[in-house]
């Protein structure tokens, strides 16, 4: 496994005050020239700021890119009917040649249940009906009633409760958390591998901002079963990618 670096389209506001938002074209096509591996939208319907719809981002980077890969870091796939998402995945999947991850998640409490309550879904109601939909979201991918055929896309689950892992080891080919240090990571993997019933997962950790010598604390995320990490926004999303883009050339010539 070698590690693979990530990036975070400009495509939402955590802070009104201070707006992450940029050409979603222009980003994704810079990212691939930088060399990164992975660019990535966050999703909801109504976060704590305004965001753009995830899949028409992922949409316009995909057709703008020939190469890196387009994630959803992580579909609130309990806002959408599951054949709605299923339709949306398995369309991104075919218009970008097979190079979709698929984050899945039941959202940050930070965010409140606003947006679910515009969906007509419970808060309490997200995780059960997250693992309903996992149960039958790859196999309408994978088949064509619904859109063409399509590869099923790699799977990883976010979270860090015990609902979450057991979600994980049941449903996903992967794990993902935010800011963990390397040891709670190994530790949560762990966890999750006992369940898996013999899957191997492994971590996309969304890094904290990496502060010493961050070579190291790389080597320790990729030590601790990270296979790829996204790196954080900081508000300017050219000199994120940069930075992103020298710590990847870095790492990988150490």
């Amino acid at each position: 496994m070698s590690l693979e670096f990530g990036v975070i389209l400009p495509t939402s506001t955590p802070d009104p005050e201070q707006p992450i938002l940029g050409d979603v074209r222009e980003s994704a096509r810079y990212a691939e020239e930088a060399g990164l591996d992975s660019i990535w939208s966050t999703d909801h319907l109504i976060a704590s700021a305004p965001l753009l719809e995830s899949s028409v981002v992922l949409a316009t980077a995909a057709a703008v890119t020939e190469r890196i890969t387009i994630g959803y870091n992580v579909m609130l796939l309990a806002l959408r009917p599951v054949a709605w998402a299923a339709k949306q995945i398995s369309a991104l999947q075919y218009v970008s040649s097979d190079r979709v991850v698929l984050g899945v998640g039941t959202g940050n409490p930070a965010h409140g249940a606003a947006g679910w309550e515009a969906a007509g879904v419970e808060y309490a109601d997200r995780g059960r009906l997250t693992d309903e939909a996992l149960t039958v979201l790859p196999d309408l991918i994978a088949g064509a009633e619904i859109s063409p055929s399509v590869r099923v896309p790699p799977i990883f689950v976010a979270g860090s409760g015990v609902r979450a892992q057991r979600r994980a080891a049941k449903y996903a080919d992967g794990w993902a958390t935010i800011a963990l240090p390397p040891d709670e990571v190994r530790a949560n993997l762990d966890r999750i591998n006992e369940l898996a019933d013999g899957k191997q997962l492994t971590a996309t950790v969304v890094a904290p901002q990496l502060t010493g010598d961050p070579l190291e604390q790389l080597a320790a995320y990729e030590a601790a079963g990270t296979e790829r990490v996204i790196l954080p926004p900081t508000g300017d999303w050219q000199r994120d990618y940069d930075q992103a883009a020298d710590l990847r050339t870095r790492y990988h010539q150490a």
